[in-house]
């Protein structure tokens, strides 16, 4: 462990002195630098390009599932619509039969395979 923060004192105590040594000594072929920072700027260009690219297909996959979700609450919003409405009328024909002094007609059967949702109360842990 000592030899580890040794080293990093070295090393941060010694580069100092290496930079500017560095700074000191142009490479001995400018065309040779020019040539390297192109070719970096080339690469971050090209990388650039690749994140926006991603960016953008990850952006059409959250509109497309988010257009899916979309119609998925429409259909349940308009199925529970739809069962609001038909328990609404069933209640207006009981109460217009209260009044008249009639019994209620019996509740229609619902459709098979449709059970009643409830939500979970399972307590939480």
């Amino acid at each position: 462990m000592k030899s580890h923060l040794l080293a990093a004192v070295f090393c941060f105590g010694i580069s100092p002195f290496l930079a500017a040594h560095a700074a000191e000594d142009p490479p001995a072929d400018s065309t040779l630098a020019k040539d390297q920072a192109k070719a970096v700027s080339e690469a971050v260009k090209h990388d650039a390009k690749v994140v926006a690219d991603a960016a953008k297909e990850g952006a059409k996959q959250v509109a497309e599932t988010a257009k899916q979700v979309a119609h998925e609450v429409a259909a349940a919003s308009k199925e529970g619509a739809q069962e609001v409405a038909a328990t609404a009328k069933k209640g207006a024909a009981n109460a217009k039969a209260a009044v008249k002094g009639e019994k209620a007609a019996p509740a229609p059967a619902k459709p098979p395979g449709k059970a009643p949702t409830a939500p979970d109360k399972t307590p939480a842990p």
